[in-house]
């Protein structure tokens, strides 16, 4: 017999089409499904417990071995001094990214064993300027099974000074000075932990590295740590998070209320969109401060005017 096949034959070869696809469609969904973060294993190839929050993962590094100053002010290890891993699943894997705190002598033992072990060095850089020891600060990038990523940085933090367990500290408010009305002039709730008060403010647009989606929790939001200096001043560091015609009326308008901009880098490679991050130092009054950097606040999503020709 020649021609077209009668219906009911051509009927039942299309639901067997459909139904072989529909079997390969699932057995490759539950392949490439997404799986939950293996938290616990990453706590135990750490030796340090981190904390969830959504679908990410952070662990963190204070420096509280160090003594650091800036401007006679003796820098918390929250305000400017820990580093972080922040965990996301991808798939069946996982992607880890942050950055350590290190010392200047810490730092290429470090990004060497980062390499050797197909970690990303995203970026090596200060965040401070005039602090005394230097802090250098070097931002990775990895992907694979979770427990090897942790396997990893633990392989890594050995090769530094980094404290494993974080000193006690008092989570008490009322040791930043101004804290209500730091947080009423920036319009941003924040928290209190060992006498830094954190405040952050995520970018709105999506935003990815390597093609994976970074939400908020993986340092894709502008940062600001406030602490006690001498009586009636407060120190601040941080970050503003900036799209790149967003950079230059943020130094304008922190420049214009004395606030230094201590440094302007990349911390991501392969990221959409570009982003810059600038980070800086305030040193006044807690109205001063706040002053300052809701003036910067203000300033995003502002753009560089156009040169005159």
């Amino acid at each position: 017999m020649t021609g077209r096949p009668p219906l009911p034959m051509m009927v039942t070869a299309a639901v067997g089409v459909a139904i072989a696809t529909a079997l390969a469609g699932g057995f490759a969904g539950t392949v490439n499904a997404q799986q939950p973060l293996d938290t616990a294993a990453i706590q135990q190839a750490i030796g340090k417990a981190g904390q969830l929050s959504g679908d990410v993962y952070k662990v963190t590094f204070p420096r509280s071995d160090l003594h650091v100053t800036r401007d006679a002010v003796v820098i918390k290890p929250g305000l400017a001094l820990t580093g972080w891993a922040a965990f996301k699943a991808v798939g069946s894997e996982a992607v880890t990214h942050g950055d350590l705190a290190l010392l200047e002598g810490e730092v290429n033992p470090v990004i060497t064993r980062m390499r050797t072990e197909g970690f990303e060095v995203t970026a090596i850089h200060n965040h401070l300027l005039g602090e005394s020891p230097r802090v250098m600060y070097v931002h990775f990038w990895g992907r694979g099974p979770a427990s090897r990523l942790a396997s990893t940085l633990k392989a890594v933090l050995a090769l530094t000074a980094i404290p494993m367990t974080d000193a006690p500290a008092s989570s008490a408010n009322e040791e930043v000075p101004g804290a209500d009305q730091i947080q009423s002039t920036l319009g941003l709730k924040g928290a209190a932990k060992g006498g830094v008060l954190g405040l952050s403010r995520p970018r709105p647009e999506p935003i990815t590295m390597m093609g994976v989606t970074l939400p908020p929790a993986i340092g894709m939001a502008t940062a600001i740590n406030i602490q006690a200096a001498e009586a009636g001043k407060v120190a601040s560091t941080g970050d503003f998070v900036l799209v790149g015609n967003e950079v230059n009326p943020v130094i304008s308008a922190l420049r214009a209320h004395g606030i230094e901009v201590t440094a302007l880098h990349n911390h991501m490679i392969d990221g959409s969109p570009d982003l810059y991050f600038m980070h800086f130092w305030a040193h006044d009054t807690p109205e001063r401060v706040s002053a300052g950097l809701k003036a910067g606040l203000d300033a995003m999503g502002q753009k560089t005017p156009t040169m005159r020709h």
